[in-house]
């Protein structure tokens, strides 16, 4: 989220017709302006319009752009500068939090209920007027999903989902885009076992997006956006999707 690596709240933007450039659904799927086109204010609104196809979603993330907006706005599409990254070995536990994965009974799984995850990290927060999953995006990050690229962390406490998060894995690049917990600590527990997998893997980073406190304090850092894209032109460079994921469920205590 936090999305953590990111849960945005609604994406509340004024948009100027005039200042960003704007796509038809009809456009090549890498019509994108050059990211140090974005705006500074607000920060990394890129473009709007287009459409959520799968492979304008693919080419929009490999070159740092991710959509985010509200219900009953154009499709926004953002590329903020600084970007905020997790690297997977950096993720901090702290010692209250190993000391309760080693004491859990929760189990992890990858992939097993994408929907599901979608749904709850939609489902309305205390203090968030809204949700930047809509209708749309729930339909799009499935078709997503259907095609490789979008994948899910699900944390199970007798036979119940508890926590997860999904995101889009181009390459070796995980871009998060939000998570959830219906029990406490079980983001973190998705979290913990996402890094574990990666840091497994050799990913270098994962994006995080947009920046907040909480993913600070957990180790996250920002990253200029050049220095990023250089990062992700590296990571994407061949457009593989990801399949190493464990195929039998983690004990969250392997975790601690």
């Amino acid at each position: 989220m936090s999305v953590l690596p990111t849960s945005k709240p609604a994406a509340r933007t004024k948009v100027s017709s005039n200042r960003i450039a704007w796509l038809t659904p009809s456009d090549p799927p890498g019509s994108f302006p050059p990211v140090d086109a974005a705006l500074t204010e607000p920060d990394g609104l890129l473009a709007a319009g287009g459409d959520l196809s799968v492979e304008r979603l693919v080419e929009a993330y490999t070159r740092g752009i991710f959509p985010w907006f509200d219900s009953g706005q154009p499709i926004l599409w953002w590329s903020p500068d600084p970007r905020c990254v997790l690297h997977p070995r950096q993720y901090h536990l702290s010692r209250r939090f190993r000391r309760t994965l080693r004491q859990s009974a929760a189990t992890i799984t990858f992939n097993r209920d994408f929907a599901s995850v979608m749904d709850a990290c939609a489902a309305p927060r205390p203090g968030q007027p809204g949700t930047w999953i809509t209708t749309e995006m729930h339909d799009a990050y499935r078709d997503l999903h259907a095609a490789g690229w979008a994948h899910s962390v699900e944390v199970w406490d007798d036979g119940e989902l508890t926590g997860g998060l999904y995101g889009v894995i181009i390459g070796r690049m995980m871009f998060a885009e939000s998570m959830f917990s219906a029990r406490s600590g079980g983001s973190k527990i998705a979290l913990a076992a996402l890094c574990y997998v990666l840091d497994r893997e050799a990913f270098p980073i994962i994006d995080c997006q947009v920046v907040s406190g909480h993913l600070l304090r957990i180790g996250a850092e920002l990253m200029p956006r050049r220095r990023f894209v250089e990062e992700l032109q590296g990571s994407t460079s061949e457009r593989t999707a990801f399949v190493a994921w464990p195929t039998a469920p983690i004990a969250a205590r392997e975790l601690a």
